[in-house]
């Protein structure tokens, strides 16, 4: 073998192992989270990225709107603090919603990685805390000042002695000071463990420096991205979807551009930003615009500052998917998360045979706060958010997936979990019969959920839910998805946004929508059919409906 192929060997084994620290940088955030929907449902991001600001690889546990946002929150950090004035021990933090990953419940740590009293690379990482002040994680705020503190760009360690100072303004503004500083501690805690075992890799490879590594992954990953976007047609595609909002419906308009090497995506034309919580900063349009864009073009191609570089993004500034500062943020994500099925509304005209139907894809999180009888909560106030998901669209080959987050790719809280740490209980936990859109390939099902207080006292939702007015569209004949909505089991409805009471001795409940279904619901075989009748997914009214299923006399 060449000397050139053992090189090309030898680096690859290199990048796995990449893979593999970050990853474990990942675990150790996950594992030592005091937040529920990090430790239980993988709210966060971890990576590695070269002195220069480029990121090279991210661990496969984590979020898109984390990861991609991340990618760029780093170079953030070094014009704040070029790499020359960094010291080991070092730690800088920020929740800066434009220069972090979109809101002020992500907080960000960059730790500097040295080796022999050298920086050799950075790690980062991004975790959601349930609670930073302010009105909470919703969409009533109408600055992003009233969302919760507000941290600049600092230094959180310096020679690793923490600053007290900050941990002391982060536990004051906060219902839950235990947990936060728990969370703050446990994120520079898994850079630290990042640093480690890069500086092992290292030393195992006999390696001075990343840089012929990093050129290697960003360059071999942005190749082959652009060779994949060479086998699509070049041509410009539009796609309007128009979805929820407050008070009135939001357009959410796309052109995509396919080049002979690259993809450009415009959201000129999309309504202007809100007076409420449920804009976007920039960062996190690009980071789900191009995670979607990932799926459909290089699903097999690791993400990295290369394989992201053939993607560009952009917005008119003002506009609901560009949101400038003072904007507030805070539900940021239930317009964010639209946009893969924005994207792919324009990808389906270009390659058809590879593009799902639309899904629920925003969250439905049941974010709860009230006062607690849990001993381990010093504050006398809970604050929890219950991940859940509807069904995502079908796929051109198979059924959409119920219960499932896309594109966040947060896992449900389970219901254990929430009554351990919150004085609530579920009555009800169950997929959602007939919502997932009929089609060739049926739509996944969103669930049914009831909560009611479990001490017999008021406490607050903060709702933030889209979805409601407009369900996921079908494709290529399939029909929509069911519609989400929110009430209670007496009847009465609640909004989809906004903070409401739910008042002691009621119960509410909570239908998430379905995905759509893809293609003529009269092809579907009638093996699944069956199937889905007999196990409570389809009833039979609705299989006779949508799909001209035809009862036996002993069915």
């Amino acid at each position: 073998m060449s000397a050139t192929g053992i090189d090309t060997i030898r680096l690859q084994i290199m990048w796995n192992r990449l893979i593999s620290v970050v990853e474990e940088q990942a675990q150790t955030l996950m594992h030592t989270a005091f937040s529920p929907i990090v430790r239980e449902c993988g709210d966060l991001s971890a990576g590695v990225f070269g002195l220069d600001g480029r990121m090279y690889a991210q661990a496969v546990t984590g979020t898109p709107g984390h990861v991609n946002s991340m990618a760029e929150s780093v170079k953030h950090f070094l014009d704040h603090f070029p790499i020359e004035t960094m010291n080991e021990g070092d730690a800088f933090i920020t929740n800066d919603p434009w220069m972090g990953t979109g809101h002020l419940n992500d907080f960000v740590i960059t730790t500097p990685c040295f080796r022999n009293g050298k920086a050799v690379a950075l790690f980062s990482c991004t975790s959601h805390l349930t609670d930073i002040g302010g009105l909470g994680t919703g969409t009533d705020a109408t600055d992003v000042h009233m969302e919760g503190i507000y941290i600049p760009m600092l230094k959180l360690a310096d020679r690793g002695v923490m600053n007290e100072t900050l941990m002391a303004m982060i536990r004051q503004n906060t219902r839950q000071p235990v947990e936060s500083e728990g969370d703050v501690y446990s994120l520079a805690a898994c850079n630290d463990i990042g640093c480690q075992r890069l500086v092992e890799m290292m030393d195992e490879f006999d390696l001075d420096d990343l840089e012929a590594l990093g050129d290697y992954i960003c360059d071999t990953s942005e190749k082959a991205v652009r060779d994949n976007i060479a086998k699509l047609p070049n041509g410009a595609y539009k796609n309007t979807m128009t979805i929820d909002g407050i008070g009135e419906a939001i357009d959410l308009v796309a052109t995509l551009t396919i080049h002979d090497n690259k993809i450009t995506v415009d959201y000129d034309g999309s309504s202007p930003k809100s007076l409420k919580g449920i804009n976007v900063p920039m960062a996190y349009t690009t980071a789900y615009t191009c995670f979607g864009l990932s799926c459909i073009v290089s699903g097999d191609i690791p993400n990295n500052a290369g394989s992201l570089a053939p993607f560009e993004i952009s917005a008119p500034g003002g506009t609901i998917l560009n949101a400038p500062y003072p904007s507030p943020v805070c539900s940021r994500h239930v317009i964010g998360q639209m946009l893969p099925d924005v994207a792919f509304g324009c990808l389906a005209q270009a390659a058809p045979e590879r593009v799902p139907a639309e899904g629920a894809s925003c969250l439905w999180n049941i974010t709860m706060r009230g006062a607690t009888d849990r001993a381990a909560n010093d504050s006398k106030l809970f604050t929890i958010t219950a991940v859940t998901n509807g069904g995502t669209g079908a796929r051109p080959v198979k059924d959409g997936l119920s219960a499932t987050a896309y594109p966040s790719g947060v896992r449900g809280t389970p219901v254990e979990i929430n009554e351990t740490v919150a004085p609530i209980v579920f009555h009800r936990k169950e997929f959602r019969p007939d919502s997932g859109g009929a089609g060739a390939h049926r739509g996944g099902l969103g669930q049914v959920l009831e909560i009611e207080s479990a001490i017999g006292a008021d406490f607050e939702l903060l709702a933030a839910y889209d979805r409601i007015d407009f369900p996921a569209r079908g494709r290529n004949g399939g029909l929509n998805g069911e519609a989400g909505s929110l009430g209670f089991t007496s009847g009465e409805k609640l909004r989809g946004k906004g903070t409401q009471t739910i008042p002691a001795g009621k119960i509410a409940r909570f239908h998430t929508p379905g995905g759509a279904g893809f293609g003529d619901p009269k092809d579907r075989d009638p093996a699944a059919l069956s199937r889905d009748i007999e196990n409570g997914l389809i009833t039979k009214d609705a299989a006779a409906r949508d799909y001209g299923y035809v009862s036996g006399g002993d069915d």
